[in-house]
Parts: C-alpha cells; structure tokens; sequence
C-alpha cells in the first residue's frame, strides 16, 4: 500500500482549551470560522462527535460557483485532547489539543495529503482554515 503524504498545520489559540474545544465542535460555530479565504463559508455543519459518530460540513464560495461537502467518520474522540477521524475519500486527520500553563492551546492537525492538488497548495489552505479558527475564538 501506497504511504501518503501527511502535512501538518498549527496554531496557538489564546484560549483554554475547554472553549477551544467548544468552537471546534460545534455546528453553529463551525459556519463562523471554517473558511480558508473570504469568499468561501460554511453555510451548514452537523456533528456527532462521538468515536463512530459522523460529520459533515458544506463549503461554498460565496457566489455559488462552486462548493463541497466535507465529511467523515470519527475514529477518536478523546476529550479536550484529540480528534482522530476519516474523511470520505479514505484519508485520515489527527487532531492534538495541548493545554498551555499559561491559558492558551496548542493545536496540532496532521492530515493525509490528496492527489489532485500540490501539498503546498492544501498546507496553505488547511493553515489558513486553522488561522480562521484561532481569529474567531480569540474575538470572542
């Protein structure tokens, strides 16, 4: 079997890791951040984040021209510390959430990098979703 390409985006989030978590979860949050530019969104999300349980968020560009759903199965749900999930396509994502002593978190997520686009092209847009995601938690 053929070894994927993993690629690794990060962020600290001035934040403790319980809201963190929070906004990462939940639906009605999810469609505030989850975005890798300004003219794309979420329009909706659902979770059931459990180990076993599914997920699957809708990704537009805000003029309709095109969009996608992003979807997949939780593998690990191991609370205020990791997310370990499979997408549609097969390929598998590893999120660590790292508490800070000094209130903030650490996140770290690995994912398997797919054929049809350049990994530096997919590392700067799953970075720039994460970025989103540290932007929003932070303003709130």
């Amino acid at each position: 079997m053929e070894q994927k390409t993993k690629v690794t985006v990060t962020a600290t989030v001035h934040a403790p890791v319980e809201k963190v978590w929070q906004s990462w979860n939940n639906p009605d949050e999810i469609v505030q951040w989850n975005a890798a530019s300004p003219d794309w969104h979420s329009p909706r999300a659902a979770v059931d984040l459990r180990t076993g349980g599914t997920f699957n968020i809708r990704m537009e560009a805000k003029d309709g021209s095109m969009g996608f759903d992003f979807g997949g199965v939780y593998d690990v749900v191991d609370e205020h510390r990791q997310i370990d999930y499979t997408m549609g396509d097969g390929r598998r994502v590893w999120v660590n959430f790292a508490a800070g002593q000094d209130g903030t978190t650490h996140i770290t997520e690995t994912f398997e990098a797919e054929d049809q686009h350049p990994v530096d092209f997919q590392q700067s847009g799953w970075q720039s979703i994460m970025d989103s995601f540290r932007k929003y938690v932070e303003s709130k």
